[in-house]
C-alpha cells in the first residue's frame, strides 16, 4: 500500500477531470428522451467553461484543505454541488427551452437562478476552497489584482450595499417582469441571456451578503438587521406575484406567439407563474431568515463558550 500511495498522490487531483469524462460516457447509456433533456438548448461556452472551472477549483481546493487540516464537512461542500449543478441545469439543458416557452416554467427557472441556486452557494461558503484550488496565476495574481481595483471594490461596495442591494434584488424582479420589456426578452436571444445571467448574478450579491457567516463589523450587515430585510423583501414578491396570479388578463402574450411546449389555457399558465413568484420566492426570505438565525445562535455560542473559557 505505501508503494502505491505516490500513485494515488499524483491520481487524486486528476480526479474532477476522471468525473467529467465519466459524465460524458454516462449520456452514452441513459435513454435518448432523458440524453436530450440533459444537453444544451443553447449552448453557451461561457456558462460550460466557468462551470468547469469552478468544479474543478472547488474538487482540487477541497483535497488542499484536507491535506492541510482543514475539512469542509459535509453540508458545505453539498450546498455547492447542488448550487452548481442547479444553475447549470437551469441555463444549459433543455429546460431552458421550457422556459423560454411556458410562463410558469419561466417562473421557476428564475425562482432558482435568482433565489435557490445562489443561497445555496452562499450557504456553502466557498471562496476559501475556490481559491486553494485554483491554479496559481490566477489565485496568487490576477485575483488579487481583481480585488485591489478600486473600479470593482467600489462597483460592489455600492452593489453590497445594506440599502441598495434588496432594492436592487427586488427591482430587477420587477424589471423583467415588465410586460413590454419581458416581451423584448423572450424574442431575443440575446436580450434573455442578459435577462438570465442579470438574475443569477444579483442573486448572488444579494444571498452572499445574507449569508456571511462573520458577525458585524466583519460582515456588512448584523444578523438582526438581515433578517428584517428578509422579510422587507417578501411583501413587494407577494403583491407582484398576486397581481400576474390574479389576473383575468393574458400579460405576456409572447408565449402565444412563440407557441406554448405544453398545451395549457394561457391565463392558466400565468396563474402558475403568478403563484411561483407568489409563494415559494417569497417562501425563500423565511427560508434564509432561519439560516441568519442559526448563524447567529453559534456566534452567541461562540461567544459564551469563549467567555467561559476565559473564567476558568
Amino acid at each position: 500500500m505505501n508503494a502505491l500511495s505516490p500513485r494515488l498522490r499524483l491520481f487524486r487531483p486528476n480526479i474532477p477531470i476522471i468525473l467529467i469524462l465519466l459524465a460524458v460516457i454516462f449520456l452514452d447509456f441513459v435513454p435518448s428522451g432523458m440524453r436530450n433533456f440533459l444537453l444544451p438548448w443553447n449552448f453557451s461556452p461561457f456558462i460550460f467553461c466557468l462551470t468547469i472551472f469552478c468544479g474543478f477549483s472547488y474538487a482540487r481546493g477541497m483535497g488542499v484543505l484536507r491535506r492541510q487540516g482543514l475539512p469542509r464537512g459535509f453540508w458545505k461542500p453539498l450546498s455547492f454541488w447542488l448550487s452548481l449543478g442547479l444553475f447549470y441545469g437551469m441555463l444549459q439543458t433543455r429546460f431552458d427551452y421550457y422556459a423560454q416557452h411556458v410562463f410558469f416554467m419561466h417562473r421557476l427557472q428564475h425562482m432558482v437562478l435568482h433565489h435557490l441556486a445562489p443561497f445555496l452557494m452562499a450557504l456553502s461558503w466557498p471562496q476559501q476552497v475556490l481559491k486553494a484550488g485554483m491554479p496559481s496565476f490566477i489565485s496568487s495574481r490576477w485575483l488579487p489584482r481583481i480585488q485591489q481595483n478600486h473600479i470593482m471594490k467600489r462597483t460592489f461596495n455600492f452593489l453590497q450595499h445594506p440599502f441598495v442591494s434588496p432594492v436592487l434584488f427586488v427591482g430587477i424582479i420587477y424589471f423583467w417582469l415588465w410586460p413590454a420589456l419581458h416581451f423584448d426578452a423572450m424574442i431575443n436571444l440575446h436580450l434573455y441571456n442578459i435577462m438570465n445571467w442579470s438574475m443569477a448574478f444579483d442573486g448572488l450579491l444579494f444571498w452572499f451578503l445574507m449569508c456571511d457567516p462573520r458577525p458585524y463589523p466583519v460582515s456588512r450587515i448584523a444578523f438582526g438587521r438581515r433578517i428584517l430585510i428578509l422579510w422587507a423583501i417578501m411583501l413587494p414578491q407577494i403583491a407582484l406575484g398576486a397581481v400576474i396570479a390574479l389576473s383575468p388578463v393574458d400579460l405576456y402574450p409572447s408565449y402565444a406567439l412563440c407557441g406554448r411546449a405544453f398545451n395549457i389555457n394561457p391565463i392558466v399558465d400565468q396563474h402558475l407563474g403568478g403563484l411561483i413568484t407568489w409563494i415559494p420566492s417569497s417562501m425563500m426570505s423565511a427560508i434564509g431568515s432561519l439560516a441568519v438565525l442559526r448563524m447567529m445562535v453559534r456566534h452567541d455560542e461562540r461567544i459564551h463558550e469563549a467567555l467561559r473559557v476565559e473564567r476558568t
